[in-house]
């Protein structure tokens, strides 16, 4: 039987991908009620988070350059049972009753390192699959896969939680990984031809890792582009590090406030999702990324941090989700546009590092500033809660409510100064597109490049 193609075979991996997403978001959200009740610290869920996300950024370029070098089908796969490999370890120890928080760590780590290689052997992949005038389609329809996997994931999971446990939970989420990895091992993906540039660029695995730098580097609109990312991720992951613990310090441990309040986030992240994919984002580029950047933070991140109900923080997490698709839907079809295909395993993971360098960051200060700054001095009696308690509350959350508020308001006004640098502005008028056209099946027909910016 002929294996799918073209716009079939992304639409199967996308199920798949789905599906295995529900799994991993239901052993998440049970994992961290887990380690906050076991230690009662933000820091405890920022270390998680650090030791996953860590690995994934720093391994970025040289993974990057392998997947330029391997078969991007196959190392898609091998990422998926990585992460799967991560689950059934943890499910072994829970289940023996040794499991730690250090543990957690650890297998965050060969989590975070199976999917430095997943991002840029998906990106470059669909490169190939689908016409460049699709690509922002496209990039909608991945934003799809988390936010209709989490919207039940959460309230699945705290409903579950009770009857099965945290093991039963995993179980699920162990049979869920067969899903990506079957319809990975079904579809055909082809591997780009080689351009002018992508020859030139040929070398050792470090000149080759190190090649997306120089690449990037070169191309000022490209730079400042990923600069305010890595902007913007600093200042959002150190408020949305302490989402959890903040609404289950305010909820008194409410998983299905929690549940409830990350559900709807997933539900704008699918209507973000479907507009994107139905619209294909703005005509010029920049503006999905800067103004994306700019709403998010004041529709959503300034709106988690005020003292109010659940539905308010519910509202908050349904712009994030309604706005993200948009924000790097946009980002990525420019991307796409502009690198030529048989480079963008190499340039798109040094495009992740760029942004995301600074966001291992944030989660390491996110806990200790809420546990040792913010959350004592909103304290009633406090300076700080005296000016700032009929904005944010007073008590346990209320200092972590003023570090959303602040990396909101800081988020805006980065945000619109992009629009400040030419370089910036103009993005989409200085850099040349490359040229690849599909034919009917869905296969390259003609690569050329472009000549560098």
């Amino acid at each position: 039987m002929k294996r799918p193609s073209g716009l079939a075979a992304f639409l199967l991996i996308q199920l798949g991908q789905t599906v295995s997403i529900l799994g991993s978001s239901m052993t998440g959200f049970a994992l961290s009620i887990w380690a906050y009740q076991l230690t009662g610290e933000a820091t405890a869920l920022a270390l998680v988070a650090f030791f996953n996300f860590g690995p994934t950024v720093l391994l970025s370029p040289i993974a990057g350059a392998l997947v330029d070098r391997w078969n991007r089908k196959l190392v898609m796969m091998i990422s998926d049972l990585g992460a799967a490999l991560g689950t059934i370890i943890i499910f072994f120890l829970y289940s023996s009753g040794n499991l730690q928080l250090w543990h957690l760590y650890l297998v965050g780590a060969l989590t975070g390192i199976t999917q430095a290689f997943q991002f840029p052997a998906y990106s470059a992949a669909i490169t190939m699959m689908i016409p460049k005038e699709q690509y922002g389609r496209a990039s909608g329809l991945m934003s799809l896969a988390e936010p209709a996997a989490t919207i039940f994931a959460p309230v699945l999971a705290g409903a579950l939680i009770g009857r099965i446990g945290i093991g039963g939970i995993m179980i699920i989420d162990i049979l869920t990984f067969s899903a990506a990895f079957s319809a990975l091992a079904f579809v055909r993906i082809p591997q780009p031809k080689a351009t002018a540039e992508g020859l030139a660029a040929r070398g050792s695995l470090l000149q080759e890792s190190g090649f997306g730098f120089r690449y990037i580097f070169q191309r000022p609109s490209l730079l400042g582009l990923q600069l305010m990312f890595l902007y913007i991720n600093l200042v959002a992951t150190i408020s949305f590090t302490v989402m959890t613990p903040m609404i289950l310090s305010r909820t008194n441990f409410d998983a299905l406030a929690l549940g409830s309040v990350m559900s709807v986030g997933s539900i704008g992240g699918l209507a973000g999702g479907l507009l994107m994919s139905a619209w294909g984002g703005p005509k010029r580029r920049v503006h999905g990324v800067l103004l994306g950047m700019a709403a998010a933070a004041l529709f959503s991140t300034i709106p988690f941090g005020l003292a109010g109900p659940v539905a308010l923080w519910s509202f908050a997490n349904f712009m994030f989700g309604l706005i993200l698709p948009v924000l790097n839907g946009s980002n990525q079809a420019l991307w796409q546009a502009k690198v030529p295909p048989d480079l963008q395993g190499r340039v798109f993971s040094v495009r992740r590092l760029i942004a995301q360098i600074t966001a291992p960051v944030g989660m390491l200060l996110a806990g200790p500033l809420a546990d040792d700054v913010f959350e004592p001095a909103m304290q009633s009696g406090q300076p700080l809660a005296d000016v700032f308690g009929g904005l944010v509350g007073v008590g346990p959350g209320a200092g972590m409510g003023l570090m959303f508020v602040l990396a909101g308001s800081l988020g805006v006004v980065g945000a619109l100064l992009g629009y400040l640098v030419p370089a910036i502005r103009n993005a989409e008028d200085i850099l040349p597109d490359h040229n690849v056209e599909l034919n009917l099946q869905g296969e390259p027909a003609l690569e050329e490049h472009a000549a560098p910016a």
